[in-house]
């Protein structure tokens, strides 16, 4: 596989572990700024905060950019079989009735147009 191609399919990968720590981000209690807390938790508190509404900003961007993508297969491919790993290649050449050849083709050329709709929304 391409570096480029690699690279990105990397980051779709870790695009499903961003909804995880955002969401389980979400699940804890909002830290309190009373006047009493001490400067350590204030800064552990902002550094949290930081941290979510930057998740939240980079899984926006992915999200925008997969909602640019018309083509129903590739959006199959990118969903279904690189972020959810709903499907085995096999499995997911059987669904779209291609070879793996075609099957692979078809998923690099989604993921660069994945990467040029990515490098839009930034």
């Amino acid at each position: 596989m391409r570096q480029d191609v690699k690279k990105i399919c990397n980051l779709l990968k870790q695009y499903a572990k961003l909804k995880r720590d955002l969401t389980a981000f979400n699940q804890v209690s909002s830290p309190s700024f009373d006047g009493v807390s001490s400067h350590s938790s204030r800064n552990n508190a902002e550094s949290r905060l930081i941290n979510h509404v930057d998740l939240s900003y980079q899984l926006k961007e992915v999200e925008d950019a997969l909602n640019a993508i018309h083509d129903p297969q590739y959006l199959f491919i990118l969903h279904e079989y690189i972020i959810n790993k709903r499907f085995t290649r096999n499995e997911a050449c059987e669904r779209l009735s291609v070879s793996v050849s075609k099957f692979n083709y078809m998923k690099n050329q989604a993921l660069i147009d994945f990467e040029k709709l990515l490098n839009l929304v930034r």
